[in-house]
């Protein structure tokens, strides 16, 4: 299934301290996409804002994506707003862009390239986001060095505190 899936739906909130902003998938759309085995997917809202993303279960069937501030921002989104969204799987490798920093930081570091990929793919994207969300190439390279060592100091764990820590007082 490589055509994408459309639909209108309208943004909502959940009255959760753990999920926040979202907007439905019908069950249609994700029967389609679960049976796929699809559950990760590049999702385009309003024809503007193209971002990878997860199926999230709601229960009883049903499933959700989450919509962060910088996106609803971006198009003006607020709860009730009607967005049309097209989605389909994503086929790449981690579920997020690979930062071209941290994959030549992999690619010369044998050790960390391993415990990287050891990861669970969710752990993986977690430092995927961490290195790919900053802007300065600079930036990266550092975030991108603090998180292998992370890896490398604590046996291919991740101890998300002392990893902020050391992200915030590099050092």
């Amino acid at each position: 299934m490589e055509e994408a899936l459309t639909f209108t739906t309208v943004v909502e909130k959940f009255d959760s301290n753990l999920w926040g902003y979202h907007f439905m998938v019908p069950e249609l759309a994700s029967q389609e996409l679960l049976a796929s085995d699809a559950r990760r997917v590049i999702c385009v809202l309003n024809g503007k804002a193209e971002f990878q993303c997860a199926l999230m279960p709601k229960g009883e069937g049903q499933y959700f994506i989450n919509l962060n501030k910088k996106l609803r921002d971006q198009l003006r989104l607020t709860v009730g707003s009607q967005v049309d969204v097209a989605l389909r799987p994503d086929n790449s490798t981690y579920g997020l862009p690979m930062p071209e920093e941290f994959a030549e930081l992999l690619r010369q570091d044998p050790e960390g390239d391993t415990l990287f990929h050891a990861l669970t793919p969710g752990k993986q994207r977690n430092l995927l986001y961490i290195v790919g969300h900053v802007k300065s190439p600079d930036l990266r390279i550092s975030k991108a060095m603090i998180c292998l060592e992370h890896l490398k100091n604590n046996n291919g764990k991740i101890n998300f505190r002392q990893l902020n820590a050391e992200l915030k007082n590099p050092g």
